[in-house]
């Protein structure tokens, strides 16, 4: 009898893990995006450089977010598996990166673009793309910034980054400051013109290249309430169309929060307590490690079906399988690591600045191009040099070629 027995609990195990490995190789396939399912693994490999991107993409009413594949979220994740240390590196949307030319001339963007500009790559004849279509040049773009060589990519879309804490059930997260941001862009709503159509009419005009500046300065003088509305349009939106944006509101303290609700609290960066790139970067830091401790609380196993299915079809990556078994295995003992948090803002290592059309950017306080300074930090910080005994850290993070 207890033969028996043992012999239907294995045969169920043996189904199980079938199962298993059915579903996980369905949803590997429906994410996996670099053409080859396996890669050669150097047994002696400990360290990985992965990058962690969030962009707006198209949502499940078929409608495109605006500035669709600009990244949102923007973070390093240098994984130690041998020191079992997770360093994550935020990078601001408005880094002002130089990218490689066919013709060797100087060309520049912001480096929430690179993603963008890739899938374009007719929009941008002379910028030099290896894998049009890939992240590669925002890959490039980050190795300029931090001096980290890229390993491997997961990228998201707003949609799949809902669903997949839906799935969760969740995620309780401690606010670190009371805010509010009376700016939050209501999706879907980005071209309502809130009641202001008549306005608009008659200022549109002025948005081109070629328009009569006598007669607009006439207009202007005749009504000066669409000279400031005129104005606000660029300079201050939420004045122009107040229907556009919605007033967010987190109190300080242990928040359970939905996907939506979740979306919210990493994406706000228009609050005057908590906002810019830099607040919202140290939020999706402090995100991550959540969700790591609601994966522990749950039991992955528990949950990993139901967040595969949810999330396939708004996920890419191009970790290998031989990686991505690694990869699970370590998940399966996450207590074991410790996070380290990597910042950098316009107090210490940055400085505002604007481009040659008047753009907002952010380029190394050293000045333009001259990120040495930024590789030291993130090289310092991810081996917990603190504070930095000497103006260049006193070994080197491995990076792999």
């Amino acid at each position: 009898m207890v033969k028996k027995i043992l012999i239907i609990l294995l045969a169920f195990i043996g189904i199980y893990v079938a199962y298993f490995a059915l579903r996980t190789a369905d949803f590997y396939k429906a994410i996996y995006k670099n053409g080859q399912t396996t890669s050669p693994i150097v047994k002696e490999k400990t360290e990985y450089n992965i990058l962690l991107l969030g962009y707006g993409g198209i949502g499940e009413d078929g409608k495109a977010h605006e500035g669709p594949y600009l990244t949102d979220s923007l973070m390093v994740a240098h994984v130690d598996i041998k020191k079992n240390t997770v360093s994550l590196t935020s990078l601001p949307r408005d880094l002002w990166v130089k990218l490689p030319t066919k013709s060797k001339a100087e060309f520049h963007s912001k480096i929430n673009s690179l993603y963008q500009i890739s899938l374009n790559p007719t929009n941008y004849p002379d910028v030099d793309m290896k894998k049009p279509g890939s992240p590669e040049l925002l890959e490039v773009g980050i190795k300029t910034v931090t001096g980290l060589t890229i390993d491997n990519y997961v990228a998201i879309d707003f949609t799949g980054f809902e669903k997949a804490i839906n799935s969760l059930g969740g995620v309780d997260v401690d606010v670190q400051k009371t805010f509010d941001d009376y700016e939050y862009p209501i999706t879907g709503k980005e071209q309502e013109l809130c009641g202001k159509e008549a306005e608009f009419e008659q200022v549109k005009k002025f948005m081109e290249p070629g328009f009569d500046e006598e007669e607009k300065k006439k207009l202007f003088a005749e009504k000066p309430e669409l000279e400031t509305f005129f104005k606000n349009i660029s300079e201050d939106p939420k004045e122009a169309f107040p229907c556009r944006y919605e007033h967010l509101h987190f109190d300080k303290g242990v928040t359970h929060m939905d996907g939506a609700l979740a979306l919210k609290y990493v994406r706000s960066r228009h609050s005057l307590q908590d906002g810019s790139d830099f607040g919202r970067g140290a939020r999706q830091q402090q995100f991550v490690q959540a969700v790591k401790n609601k994966l522990i609380s749950v039991g992955m196993v528990t949950k990993v079906f139901s967040l595969m299915n949810e999330v396939k079809a708004h996920v890419e990556t191009d970790i290998s399988v031989d990686e991505m078994k690694k990869f699970m295995g370590e998940a399966g003992d996450a207590t074991k690591y410790r996070f380290i948090s990597i910042h950098m803002s316009d107090t210490d290592y940055l400085k505002s600045s604007y481009s040659d059309y008047g753009g907002y950017i952010l380029i190394p306080r050293t000045g333009e191009d001259n990120w040495k300074e930024i590789q030291t930090m993130i090289s310092n910080g991810i081996l917990e040099i603190t504070p930095t005994p000497t103006p260049l850290p006193t070994s080197k993070v491995k990076i792999n070629t």
